[in-house]
């Protein structure tokens, strides 16, 4: 019986840490090899970075919307104006996640269409 209540005990608390566990969001990468110049080894590590990267803002897309329906469940009786504000804040923090992301993929591909510009025209040449 002692080991049936520690163990619930031990789920319970594991569940709730999980629960108020933040959700940590990601840290975009940093600035991208100059596409005119770059090694084709540069260009896949600059890619696996943003792909992680996507993968990671996914994940925190994820937690957040959990939270939030976490929070929204807690509130028994949830007033409108709490849930307009709840909800205000859940689209701010999605906008937020999704310009971002996109602006990370953008500045990846302009580096990306420059390396495969010098690449075609060092085809021509050769």
């Amino acid at each position: 019986m002692k080991q049936l209540m520690s163990a619930l005990i031990l789920g319970c608390g594991l569940i709730a840490a999980q629960a108020n566990a933040a959700c940590d969001y990601p840290i975009a990468p940093g600035k991208f090899p100059d596409g005119a110049v770059a090694s084709l080894d540069e260009m896949k590590t600059a890619k696996a970075s943003v792909v992680k990267y996507n993968a990671d803002m996914d994940a925190y897309l994820v937690c957040i919307n959990g939270e939030y329906d976490a929070k929204i469940a807690a509130e028994a009786k949830i007033t409108p104006e709490k849930k307009a504000d709840l909800d205000r804040v859940q689209a701010q923090k999605q906008n937020a996640a999704v310009k971002e992301v996109t602006d990370v993929t953008e500045r990846f591909n302009e580096q990306l269409r420059a390396y495969k510009a010098k690449a075609a025209a060092e085809k021509k040449t050769s």
